[in-house]
This record gives structure tokens, sequence and C-alpha cells, in this order.
């Protein structure tokens, strides 16, 4: 897109006292009042000192800076530009907001914790943000290194991915009708190692589930995971809290020798990646295919430790075998991927269940490419202060999306914000009333409007 040349831009003035960058703010934290967001903070939240003081208000502009876009505590003075100082009250400075996150200590992150979850399940009363919760649930579980630069933040290391960072352990629930939310987050050291508090946050999760639900619910549980959680304590704290499991496993010799003794009849192609659908056999034609064996897991374990079930290969040929000295292969090279799982699921379906956990990595990505692109503190409580903050401005914005009754209750966390937060408006005052004036032909206009009106009601002006 080129520059106007009839019209050519000669002046840039920063004065007008009426704009704001990100109006879709307004029916955001509208819709967190509405869940009780400040009131929730006020009530769980024992912060000590001044720094304390006010804590609905410093948690509700924390989270509305995340969801227009802050990754830094030095971010959050974009909540205090033009109009803001109209549209929402005392909107703090950078550094006081800082200063409260320096006061959390472990005992205040955990009051967080809960301050979230009873966000999440208003969230589910007033959007469909958990449609279908009663249905089919699947929980993931995965850790993921945030990496930060230097010695001085407390708690960091090098972790799996070999970089300096702190480990962010999540665990998120999808349903058939919603996109994933986040229901349970850790922090955790660096160096940690990924199994490690697992039981304890599925068991968490779990338990937060079973409150988000109803109570006649009865459709099947599955947990899913990678081979860093498989193990006898976060299986049986999955198998406790009523859930079934879907756990990659290593392919140590004991799983070696199970895929072995599968038949070669026992193989089914499957829809993977370059499948060819055939019209005349009405069949996949595949590279890929997939078997099942029964399958006790950690035999090494006492008996009460152990657990039967099902294990669940894919293979798929190798394209890059060991060196064979010039000599051929008398059959087929492949590469095995296999799981173990609890659930009565179909092998065909077990196979395409357990790969859709990749949905967790999306979800990382997702935290890292908005408020968790950075640690802000060097305090590690207040770093996973920041984490909680950053999954509750997930979670809200999600929430607002799916009110759209738009595809953007599936979209990332920055389409949403480009397309619903950060349109700029100007704000006209009239009667003690309050018109945010929009750009004309935004393209999300339809969706911003349905948003708003949820909220406020159709037409009404916002009261001052």
């Amino acid at each position: 897109m080129r520059l106007s040349h009839m019209r050519p831009v000669r002046a840039a003035v920063f004065d007008d006292p009426n704009l704001v960058s990100c109006a879709g703010l307004v029916p955001v934290m509208a819709l967190a009042d509405q869940c009780g967001l400040a009131g929730l903070s006020d009530k769980h939240l024992s912060v000590p000192t001044d720094k304390g003081a006010n804590a609905g208000g410093k948690v509700n502009a924390l989270v509305a800076g995340m969801i227009a876009g802050a990754d830094s505590i030095d971010d959050m003075a974009l909540l205090r530009h033009g109009a803001m100082g109209t549209l929402f009250d005392r909107p703090y400075a950078p550094s006081t907001l800082g200063s409260f996150l320096r006061e959390f200590r472990f005992g205040h992150v955990r009051q967080l914790d809960a301050v979230a979850a009873r966000l999440l399940s208003g969230l589910g009363e007033h959007t469909p943000v958990l449609a279908g919760i009663d249905g089919p649930v699947l929980v993931d579980i995965d850790g993921s290194i945030i990496e930060v630069h230097g010695h001085t933040k407390q708690g960091s290391g090098y972790g799996y991915t070999g970089v300096r960072g702190l480990n962010a352990l999540i665990a998120t629930v999808t349903t058939e009708k919603a996109a994933p939310v986040i229901v349970g987050q850790r922090l955790r050291k660096g160096a940690c190692g990924s199994p490690r508090g697992a039981a304890r946050m599925i068991a968490d999760t779990l338990a937060a589930l079973r409150r988000l639900r109803p109570t006649a619910a009865t459709a099947p549980v599955l947990v899913r995971a990678d081979s860093a959680f498989y193990g006898h304590r976060a299986v049986g704290a999955a198998l406790r809290g009523g859930a079934q499991v879907s756990v990659t496993v290593r392919l140590d010799p004991k799983v070696k020798a199970a895929i072995a003794a599968i038949g070669e009849n026992a193989w089914t192609a499957i829809e993977y990646t370059d499948a060819v659908f055939d019209d005349t056999t009405g069949k996949w034609i595949s590279r890929a295919e997939v078997a099942e064996t029964p399958f006790t897991a950690f035999t090494s374990k006492k008996a009460t430790e152990q657990v039967q079930g099902r294990l669940v290969v894919r293979r798929i040929p190798d394209l890059n075998p060991a060196s064979t000295d010039g000599q051929g292969t008398l059959f087929d090279t492949w590469r095995f991927h296999a799981f173990f799982t609890t659930s009565d699921l179909d092998t065909v379906t077990a196979d395409a269940t357990h790969r859709g956990h990749a949905i967790i990595e999306q979800v990382h990505a997702d935290l890292k490419g908005s408020a968790l692109a950075h640690l802000p503190s060097g305090r590690f409580a207040a770093n996973a202060a920041w984490l909680v903050l950053a999954v509750m401005a997930f979670n809200l914005t999600r929430a607002a999306a799916t009110i759209t009754g738009s595809t953007l209750g599936r979209a990332r966390t920055a389409t949403i914000r480009r397309t619903l937060i950060t349109v700029p408006a100007r704000i006209a005052s009239s009667a003690r009333r309050l018109t945010l004036h929009l750009p004309r032909g935004w393209p999300w206009e339809a969706a911003w409007k349905a948003l708003f009106n949820k909220r406020f009601g159709r037409n009404k002006p916002i009261r001052a």
C-alpha cells in the first residue's frame, strides 16, 4: 500500500485526549466485572503492606494490559493514554503494578490460582467458552521452557531444551464444541524435570474440572500427555481422578518386545499427512499404519501400581534408515510411535485422538506470543503470579471471542486482539453518557458489535 500523493502527511501531533487505541477492552473488562474478577481478587488475595491495597483493581489492570498486548511491566503504560482514564477507573502506573507483583510470595500465588479457577467458572456461566463440558472432555498437560537471559532471575536454569529459562507447566481442557482453555498452571525452576509435580497438577485439574461440569455429567475424561509424564504417579493420579489416560511411552526393551509381537496382518492404514482416499476401495492409501496389543504398564512396581491397558502403535516408513553398507533390507524399515491408553476407543480413533495432544503446544506458543514473551521480574514468585495473570488474560480473551458467534472463538490470541481489542475509538460525552466512535468499515464490525451488545445492550451508550 502506497501513501497518498494527493494529500500527503506533513505533521503528526499527540494531542487528542478523547482517543483510545484499544476500545475492545471496554466490553472485555465489562465481562471480567460480570464474572467478579475484581471482587474475587479482593476476597482471596492477602498481599501485605500498602503495595497489596486494592488488589482487585491492580489484578484487573494487569489482566487488561495483557489482553491489550503488554508483555512486560513497563508495557502497562498503554493503559494510561488518551481517554483511558475516562473509560476506566484509576489506571495504575507501571511502577505501582510492579511493586504489587514483587510483594507476592508462594502462598499469594496459590491465592491467585484460586481467583483464576473461579474466574473460569464465571466465564463458563456467562459465555460459551466451556460449551460441551458435559460431554467427552480432553485434558492435556505439558511443560514449556520460557527463555530468560542472565542468571539474576530466581529459579532460572538450563532445562531439557538446553536454554536458560523457567518451566511453565499448564493443563488445558478441550471439548468437542470448544477450543482449549487453561485450567491449571504452575511455574517451576528451569532445571526442573517435566514429571515433577505433574501428579499434583493432574489431580488439581481433574478436581477443577469436576467443579466446572454438571453433577450429572458421566461422559469420559481423557488425560493426554507425552512420554515425560509416563510414570505410575502421573498415570495413577489421572485414574484416581476418574479419568482415562493416553500417554506416549518410551521405546524401552519391554515396549519393543510388545511391538515385535504384533502380527503383520494386524496393521491398519490410517489417514495421515500424505494419505489419499481411494473411492474404489473406500479405504485410505497411506504410508502410516496402526495396531494395538494388550499391555501392562509399570510392571517393575508393586502390583497395586501396575495398570492394565493397551499399547497402540503407529508405524511409518523410515526414510533415513541406518546404514546397511550397501546391502538392501529384506523387509521394510519402519519408525514406531507408541502410547499407552486405558480408553475404550477403537485403534484408529485412539491414535488420531492421541495425536491431537499437539494442541497444547499451540497454547504454549500462544502464551509466548503474548504475555509470556517475557518473565518481567527477577523474583520467582512475581513471575509465577505473572503466569497466572497471563492464563486469566488468555481465558478471558477466548471467552470474549466465543460471544461473537464467529470463528474467532478458536482463533489465536493475537488474532482476537487485532480484530476485537486493539480497535481505535474516539470518546464523545453527552448527558453523563459516553459513546465510542469506531472506524467506519471495520472488517470485524459485526463480531465487535455482538460482543459489545451482549454486555451493554443494543445501541445503549456506556454510563459514565
